[in-house]
């Protein structure tokens, strides 16, 4: 991929965090989707926020993106205060939402010079910026077509192009491969990659366990609102121990039992997998493993299958909120 034509607007970013978040509260009527959120984002960086649907990731990149009013705590971009300069924060940052904010009767060129324009750059640079931003996504074959015409993962990568026009330094990606087929979100992690080695810093939601493994420098693991765990990606792993014991049960009745006797063994806390009569659990000394197989055969639980593996994010995602993740619905509760 080439890089942007034109240089990004000059801004002065100065060495404040890319993103500084304290005690963030948003409240919908008696809900409370964001409870007293701390966050740190420092230029360069990708950092995840990873939760159920409901936990509050997309409320909280609104509040950031200044698409939602704050209604205590404080957040910066850049040094600058998200609720008393909104129109600057605007400046530091592009946002690609969950839904692509094209127009479907446009084609491809006319969307992007369409957000040149509306961006403040003259017809000449409206049209080269198109140009270019068609070209570096893999769209120009498709640069005249209406975007009714396109498939999902075009629209994702048009839309993401939408919100690189003015170069932003802070890019907000709410779940952007929403919805992709594995190929063409593999497309977009290399796009993601590439805009952070060109010096750009991505702020990612994501309901995709495996995209923030891939991606993100840190996670931020949040649920009910709250952010419950922070770290790299190994380090919320090393939460959950240096392994995980996969148990598959006979029967679904014996789960509660296994996972009392595994607990007292190996002195952790079993946690269930999705998938029915299956048990995880942290091991920090696979010594124990045999002594788990020994007691549950003298209880009569009947194992049919087990492995120790590397605990994944799945695992640090069942042991921190309790349940797995669900598929994204049209609108996640504030």
């Amino acid at each position: 991929m080439t890089t942007l034509l034109h240089d990004p607007p000059t801004r002065s970013t100065g060495t404040a965090p890319a993103v500084l978040v304290q005690d963030l509260v948003k409240n919908f009527g008696a809900t409370r989707a964001v409870d007293h959120v701390n966050l740190e984002v420092t230029a360069g960086e990708i950092v995840g926020v990873l939760g159920p649907n409901g936990a509050g990731k997309t409320t909280t990149l609104r509040m950031l993106a200044t698409l939602l009013s704050i209604d205590s705590g404080r957040a910066q971009i850049f040094g600058v205060d998200v609720a008393e300069s909104p129109h600057v924060v605007r400046q530091l940052i592009g946002v690609t939402g969950q839904y692509a904010s094209v127009d479907e009767n446009l084609t491809a060129t006319e969307n992007l010079r369409l957000f040149g324009r509306l961006q403040g750059l003259s017809r000449h640079d409206a049209r080269a910026t198109a140009t270019e931003l068609l070209g570096r996504f893999g769209l120009e074959d498709a640069a005249g077509r209406p975007l009714r015409q396109f498939s999902g993962g075009m629209r994702r990568r048009l839309d993401l192009a939408a919100s690189l026009i003015s170069r932003p330094p802070l890019i907000f990606l709410d779940e952007p491969t929403t919805g992709l087929d594995p190929r063409t979100r593999g497309q977009m992690w290399d796009t993601i990659r590439t805009l952070v080695a060109e010096g750009a810093t991505i702020l990612l939601t994501t309901q995709y366990l495996d995209e923030a493994d891939q991606l993100a420098d840190r996670i931020a693991v949040i649920d009910h609102g709250r952010k419950v765990a922070e770290g790299t990606p190994d380090q919320l792993k090393a939460q959950v121990g240096s392994s995980t014991l996969i148990l598959d049960l006979a029967e679904m009745d014996t789960e509660g039992r296994a996972a009392q006797i595994a607990g007292r063994v190996l002195g952790t806390t079993p946690f269930r997998s999705p998938e029915g009569r299956r048990l995880n659990v942290p091991v920090s000394d696979p010594g124990l493993v045999g002594d788990v197989l020994v007691a549950l055969r003298q209880a009569a639980i009947e194992v049919t299958a087990l492995q120790v593996t590397q605990p994944t994010l799945d695992e640090v995602f069942l042991a921190l909120t309790g349940r797995d993740d669900e598929p994204a619905t049209r609108e996640e509760i504030r």
